[in-house]
């Protein structure tokens, strides 16, 4: 496996790092519910038009708003690169004039962000269903301590890959080799299980991902997955450094999940990508990482 772009010097403080950041996230951390004002779709852009449209998880228990962001500028003749942002409403709201326009320095990208229908940044309920592996056992995992049910993941893709991407790439066709996949918490751990399964994006972006929930999980299916399919992708692990955490008094118990599941990772021929980010915490990983994946994913950042 290539590891672009970091030296060894930084693995062991990212791996402290991640430890500290995921048991404050689990601890104490606490998402920001209140209700969202306008975002840059309601506002409009020079840069892009926007849209969104509702789609129903099969069961109908969860309904979802989709935001599509389509550049004001020419596809290239590959397509544009595009890229899926979970926790969309949250993300929506993260996304400014400047940086859109920043993008142009690039190949500006279609923009996905996968939400909920509500007026929140979160939806906490459904986010722990959608975005969370099963179990091998039938029965249904309650994810701890918030006693919300969990493990997912794999009607949510399919609603992903068999509703939403058809949808999107009949508005704006991609380029196969720029298609891109963020996501933060929750929506880090989305994105690592998706990977493992080599599910159609090729640059997958896991911020701040829970590797601690039940007991694991994703490390035991990265454990279990076939490395060969993922020789053509990129992972982009983003974290914190742990200098917060730690001031905090918070515990490194977590350590030894991020020491397992580099090593393997770095077994496949996948490029992966370790990004830290000095004094910031768990909740402002979501910001930074998401600015550095639109330069990324746009070809204005390496």
């Amino acid at each position: 496996m290539n590891t672009a772009r970091t030296s060894r010097r930084y693995v062991l403080p990212l791996l402290l790092a991640m430890a500290c950041v995921f048991t404050v996230n689990h601890a104490s951390a606490q998402p920001d519910l209140r209700p969202l004002g306008e975002n840059i779709a309601d506002k409009g852009s020079a840069w892009y038009r926007f849209g969104s449209r509702t789609f129903d998880s099969q069961d109908g228990k969860r309904h979802y708003r989709v935001w599509l962001g389509i550049p004001k500028m020419a596809a290239p003749s590959s397509g544009y690169p595009v890229l899926y942002m979970l926790d969309g409403n949250a993300a929506m709201a993260q996304l400014t004039e400047s940086q859109l326009k920043q993008l142009r320095s690039g190949s500006s990208p279609v923009l996905v962000a996968v939400g909920y229908d509500s007026n929140l940044p979160f939806d906490v309920v459904a986010r722990s269903y959608d975005y969370t592996p099963p179990d091998d056992a039938p029965d249904p995992i309650v994810d701890m301590p918030h006693g919300r049910k969990g493990g997912g993941s794999h009607p949510f893709r399919q609603l992903m890959l068999n509703s939403i991407v058809p949808w999107v790439e009949a508005q704006a066709a991609s380029d196969p080799h720029q298609r891109g996949l963020w996501g933060h918490s929750y929506g880090g751990l989305f994105v690592l299980d998706t990977f493992y399964q080599a599910a159609w994006f090729s640059h997958y972006f896991a911020a701040a991902p829970s590797l601690g929930w039940n007991e694991q999980r994703i490390i035991e299916l990265a454990r279990r997955a076939d490395p060969g399919p993922l020789k053509r992708l990129s992972l982009y692990l983003m974290e914190s450094d742990g200098v917060t955490e730690r001031r905090a008094g918070h515990s490194d118990d977590l350590q030894q999940e991020e020491a397992e599941l580099i090593p393997i990772l770095r077994q496949t021929d996948a490029t992966l990508h370790l990004t830290h980010y000095t004094g910031q915490n768990h909740g402002q990983i979501l910001s930074s990482s998401l600015a550095d994946t639109l330069k990324i994913i746009s070809g204005s950042k390496d």
